[in-house]
């Protein structure tokens, strides 16, 4: 029952590499940053519905978003973070909050994964251009 009690009152989610949550994992890409920068402003910008851009920095690696419902009009800040991790991938990391001050019940969680999703589309991902930085030899490799 308290996991149901969590969504009440959650009302943001971000990405994490340890995420046992697969939609909160983010992304690290052997793909160049420029691609996936350009996919992200796509998919960010309208590649779904409801999302829009407001501000956004390449230099930085920075978008934000707006994702709002059609029906209800609920409001959703998006964060994207596209850089370079340590070894040179592209890493793509994202936090939601809600508008509301109250729980979403699970939405931000919801919208991190369809963006996620959108993306890989997007790019149309290959299974080994994503890279999972906790098991793949690599980063093992590098610590």
């Amino acid at each position: 029952m308290s996991g149901l009690l969590d969504k009440l009152y959650e009302n943001q989610a971000h990405t994490d590499q340890e995420s046992e949550d697969p939609r909160l994992q983010g992304r690290t890409y052997t793909i160049p940053f420029e691609d996936v920068w350009q996919a992200s402003m796509r998919v960010g910008g309208g590649g779904l519905l409801g999302w829009s851009i407001g501000r956004f920095n390449d230099k930085r690696g920075v978008i934000e978003a707006l994702a709002k419902t059609p029906i209800f009009g609920f409001e959703t800040d998006v964060h994207i973070q596209v850089g370079l991790d340590h070894l040179g991938q592209t890493r793509v990391d994202v936090t939601a909050t809600s508008r509301k001050e109250k729980g979403d019940w699970g939405r931000s969680k919801r919208l991190i994964g369809r963006f996620i999703q959108g993306l890989d589309h997007d790019l149309s991902v290959r299974p080994e251009q994503v890279l999972d930085p906790t098991q793949h030899p690599i980063y093992k490799e590098s610590t």
